[in-house]
């Protein structure tokens, strides 16, 4: 897949670069997955696919962060959520080199957030949850400024997270529906959506989904993305139609997902900071 393509995700938490290419008329992106454009082949008839990709994001530097950054990324038709976190497991517990007796948890977000934080999150009130993250250490002023989903992010990423996986894989699945932008909803529990995370050692490893193949439900999902970006005065990309009518093409039933190679690395070396895996971090580039 390119690097550089004509449209990027509108996901209100992830920050592309832009390009301009001298003697290219339109403004290119750098691309935070091959996502987009594998779906588009996959429509068009590839079946299982697989890419080793370099991919960018802004605003994410930090120890466990860089950004330009290595994802195994893959699909496999026919595949449910579940089928594809048991083949997650085994590939991660290869890579990791875990003892083949190694247990691992599957947890509910729900689960999740219920063990570590005494909450239930798709009932609690949004004032409940500013409660929460002011007493995890949430800055007030920040506190009162964020959106639902933004306080369950910081309270995942900064508080559940690093708690997960400590003896072992740890698949964190069904989050709420408004955090699955390209999933399917569970159709048992339309709350959720048919989206997984791996934990190891309280680090996010892998992101996974039972894919949307709806085009009209994908647009509207866009469109609110593109006005939550709006309101937070972020820069807003347009819709990517090409995406839309591969789906509107026929997309069959697929699950994908994206595993993080240099954090893989990082936790198989033992190493706490990506900079040690890294032979050129952005600061050293």
């Amino acid at each position: 897949m390119p690097a550089l393509a004509h449209h990027t995700v509108t996901a209100p938490n992830i920050h592309s670069a832009q390009v301009q290419l001298p003697g290219w008329p339109a403004t290119l992106y750098l691309q935070t997955s091959p996502e987009y454009l594998m779906k588009r082949l996959i429509a068009a008839g590839s079946g299982d696919i697989y890419q080793i990709a370099h991919v960018f994001r802004g605003c994410e530097q930090s120890r466990q962060h860089n950004a330009e950054f290595t994802l195994i990324e893959w699909y496999r038709c026919g595949l449910s959520m579940q089928q594809l976190i048991d083949e997650v497991e085994l590939l991660a517990g290869i890579l990791l080199e875990l003892p083949r007796e190694a247990t691992s948890e599957r947890l509910r977000y729900a689960q999740a957030f219920e063990r570590e934080l005494g909450c239930d999150p798709l009932v609690a009130s949004d004032a409940e949850l500013r409660q929460l993250a002011l007493a995890h250490g949430l800055e007030a002023r920040l506190t009162e400024r964020c959106a639902r989903d933004e306080l369950l992010d910081w309270l995942m990423g900064s508080t559940v997270g690093p708690r997960l996986g400590a003896q072992g894989l740890c698949f964190v699945h069904h989050y709420p529906a408004s955090q699955a932008a390209l999933a399917r909803l569970d159709a048992d529990d339309p709350r959720c959506a048919l989206r997984f995370e791996l934990y190891y050692r309280g680090v996010e490893l892998a992101n996974g989904f039972e894919e949307l193949a709806d085009p009209i439900e994908q647009r509207r999902r866009f469109e609110l993305d593109q006005a939550e970006r709006g309101r937070a005065g972020a820069p807003v990309p347009a819709i990517d139609e090409a995406l839309i009518a591969a789906l509107a093409s026929g997309l069959p039933p697929v699950s994908g997902v994206a595993l993080g190679f240099d954090r893989l690395l990082m936790l198989r070396t033992g190493a706490d900071n990506l900079s040690a895996v890294l032979p050129f971090t952005l600061e050293r580039a």
